[in-house]
């Protein structure tokens, strides 16, 4: 499922649904100083953001992005559909592929490059508002997910954590999720 709602903006803020099929233990990078980190079997969001308002370095771009895996590693199944529905509603550029071999930068770029992990949805809201820590507060207030660890996924916002567990893999709680955070963004 691909929702995006706002005004007419090329920047915003977004959640993504990330499915990971086998259990993963891994390193974001620096993160708490190389400290591994557990990543169950299941459902899970991350919170993200792009502001910057050229097409080139749009949301669109940085959804993209997050759907590809480094070197030769085949993308998300989701980013070619991704692509054509941000090419309907003209969200970013007609070029949204990355230029130049993606590199793992953000933290949830480690767990993304994993391929038994898939972006199976996404949620976004096209507004020059800064949210994104005003949803991480909110989903990591919900009842139905947890933090995994404090800060990951939220490096530039101390304090939240911006990847999250769902304790339920419940569709009807997803499908749901935009409604939620439209009261939120609006």
């Amino acid at each position: 499922m691909i929702i995006v709602q706002g005004d007419n903006f090329q920047c915003g803020v977004c959640v993504l649904r990330v499915s990971v099929e086998e259990p993963q233990n891994l390193m974001c990078g620096r993160f708490k100083r190389g400290k591994v980190i557990s990543v169950p079997q299941g459902e899970h969001l991350y919170i993200g953001s792009a502001m910057n308002k050229k097409r080139s370095a749009s949301l669109a771009s940085r959804l993209v992005r997050h759907a590809t895996r480094t070197g030769e590693k085949s993308p998300h199944k989701i980013r070619p559909r991704m692509i054509a529905f941000f090419q309907q509603i003209q969200l970013g550029n007609n070029d949204l592929l990355p230029k130049s071999p993606k590199k793992a930068f953000w933290n949830i770029d480690y767990l993304l490059d994993i391929l038994s992990v898939e972006i199976t949805g996404l949620i976004a809201f096209r507004t020059n508002r800064k949210l994104e820590a005003k949803l991480g507060e909110f989903l990591e207030n919900d009842s139905n997910t947890w933090i995994l660890e404090k800060g990951l996924g939220a490096s530039d916002i101390p304090g939240n954590a911006h990847f999250l567990s769902l304790t339920s893999q419940s569709d009807r709680w997803w499908l749901n999720l935009p409604n939620r955070l439209d009261a939120i963004i609006s």
